[in-house]
């Protein structure tokens, strides 16, 4: 079992009808058709979604959003009308909101790998590919790829994991022609993204993105580019070989693993609150993620 420790009750709002609560997002539509996302506080680590909240995290994830959508504009169309609020929302949407256009989702994560680790370094260590892409012998964790790789997953309900599946069947499921499309826009994406990185000290391990169309417009939507979907490492720290430190819940997970959790990952017991000093250190992360790669102070 895993998902919400407690699932939080939607905000009414009038005017707006709710869609849906997710690990983080919270969705909802307005009289238009458009689509409001809002980007909550909360938390998940190993399929669960915890019972404590890190201050300031949906604002992060938002605004460096926002960010790189403005980065990457050139490259493909993204889904974000507006930053207002309804009329008659709560002050704290407030910067954790974004106002937008309803689109016919393709129901594929868009995984692009520029070095190995994760569920691919895993597969890898198996059978030396990772969704049915052959690999060089040799890699390690953390080895950057002699080239970027698409490699897709099927989504997946909240508290399942996503699914890696081989190019060909995305293709055989949504046809040549779109898998083709979000391969070249993945992979464009990734490259631009992965080079701002760099100038600022930081590797662009992987990243995940979600496409729609918009009439017949392949569109950029979700979050992009955040340390939620993203794997950051800092550059000075990068020594394949070994876990490297990151820019996102490590501080998290790591406690949680830890025997002063007093947690055991395999049983079907949610996970306790996180100790203060694990909330701080990982906003501080969140927010050192966002000034690092926009040059921007948080406030």
């Amino acid at each position: 079992m895993s998902g919400f420790v407690e699932k939080p009750e939607a905000v009414e709002v009038p005017g707006l009808t709710h869609l849906h609560t997710g690990k983080v997002r919270d969705l909802y539509q307005n009289a238009a058709g458009d689509l409001i996302m809002v980007a909550s506080d909360r938390m998940s680590a190993y399929d669960w979604v915890l019972p404590t909240e890190i201050p300031d995290k949906g604002r992060v994830l938002t605004q460096l959003s926002l960010w790189w959508f403005d980065q990457l504009a050139d490259l493909v169309p993204h889904h974000v009308l507006s930053t207002e609020l309804p009329p008659g929302a709560p002050a704290d949407w407030e910067g954790r909101t974004t106002v937008c256009k309803s689109l016919a989702m393709i129901p594929v994560e868009c995984v692009a790998r520029g070095y190995l680790t994760g569920s691919g370094l895993a597969e890898y260590e198996q059978t030396r590919t990772v969704c049915g892409l052959a690999l060089p012998e040799g890699l390690t964790d953390g080895s950057e790829l002699p080239g970027p790789i698409f490699t897709p997953a099927t989504k997946a309900a909240v508290g399942e994991h996503d699914e890696n599946v081989p190019y060909e069947e995305v293709a055989r499921q949504i046809g040549a022609e779109v898998a083709a499309q979000l391969r070249q826009s993945t992979l464009a994406v990734y490259g631009r993204a992965r080079d701002i990185a760099r100038e600022r000290g930081i590797i662009l391990a992987d990243t995940k993105f979600e496409f729609g169309f918009d009439g017949s417009r392949l569109t950029l939507a979700d979050e992009v580019l955040t340390p939620d979907s993203s794997r950051f490492w800092p550059a000075d720290g990068w020594q394949p070989g070994r876990p490297q430190p990151s820019f996102d819940k490590q501080f998290v997970r790591d406690w949680l693993t830890s025997p002063a959790s007093g947690w055991d990952r395999k049983s079907e017991q949610p996970p306790p609150p996180l100790p203060q000093e694990t909330v701080e250190r990982t906003r501080a992360k969140y927010v050192e993620a966002y000034e690092r790669l926009t040059g921007l102070a948080w406030s």
